[in-house]
């Protein structure tokens, strides 16, 4: 295995008197794709959110890099902020602002140099290549959870960053917008870009993810290659079963 950029070391994360993440110790591999899976309510998103330094563990230590995000001073959390980028599952686009101003408000944060017609343009440029078509001076309330969807994907991309964090990025889109998703990943991939993804689509897992890691009961199960998962059909029905929130055990 490579080097890690992200590294999750006996980490613990409770929330209203529950263990929802359990002395967890992950380590994610730099311009790998890894797939987060497992059973509904299980903690995936939990992971992913330590993960992405949206969370802090109630006890361990997530690094990036080799350095503890929870130590990190405004300058270094200010850089890794840039340099990654989250896609939530409920897509969390700010109610109260219309798209462009969603899609504006990191650019000014991370570039304040950038003129406003070169941040036009940017945000016209990752608006076209997610495929969103509609008006963009409109609430998010006006789209549908699909359309929302396509715009926080593109809000992610705005930046260019090295680090990806997806959770649930296809839900709730039609097949030929999923597909274009799917095709920005793999171009994403292909320029060596760090991707760490929750979904529950096996197909979409198979197609794309170079590690896949299952959850459960708040613990890694099977960690697995897709050369590992493809070649065993014994493991894809594990995976397929975990998924559907079948499987309560871990690895057999």
């Amino acid at each position: 295995m490579g080097e890690p950029i992200i590294e999750l070391k006996d980490v613990l994360f409770s929330a209203q008197n529950r263990e929802i993440v359990r002395h967890t110790s992950l380590q994610f591999e730099e311009g790998k794709t890894t797939a987060i899976v497992g059973p509904s309510g299980e903690g995936k998103s939990t992971v992913l959110k330590l993960a992405a330094g949206l969370l802090i563990p109630t006890e361990g230590m997530v690094l990036f890099r080799g350095k503890d995000m929870a130590a990190m001073n405004r300058a270094q959390n200010s850089a890794f902020r840039r340099e990654g980028a989250v896609v939530f599952q409920d897509s969390a686009l700010w109610a109260n602002q219309d798209l462009f101003q969603c899609l504006e408000l990191p650019l000014k944060i991370h570039f304040p140099k950038m003129k406003a017609e070169d941040r036009k343009a940017r945000i016209t440029e990752v608006v076209k290549e997610v495929g969103y078509t509609k008006d963009i001076h409109v609430r998010p309330a006006m789209l549908s959870m699909g359309e929302q969807k396509l715009i926080a994907f593109a809000r992610a991309l705005l930046c260019r960053p090295e680090l990806l964090f997806l959770d649930e990025w296809t839900e709730s889109l039609d097949d030929t917008a999923a597909q274009r998703l799917i095709n920005l990943v793999r171009k994403l991939q292909a320029e060596k870009k760090t991707i760490i993804f929750v979904s529950h689509d096996l197909r979409i897992i198979k197609n794309l993810a170079d590690i896949v890691i299952t959850i459960v009961s708040g613990q890694p199960g099977l960690i697995m290659t897709k050369d590992q998962l493809i070649k065993n059909e014994n493991l894809s029905e594990i995976i397929e079963r975990g998924i559907a929130g079948d499987a309560k055990g871990g690895a057999p």
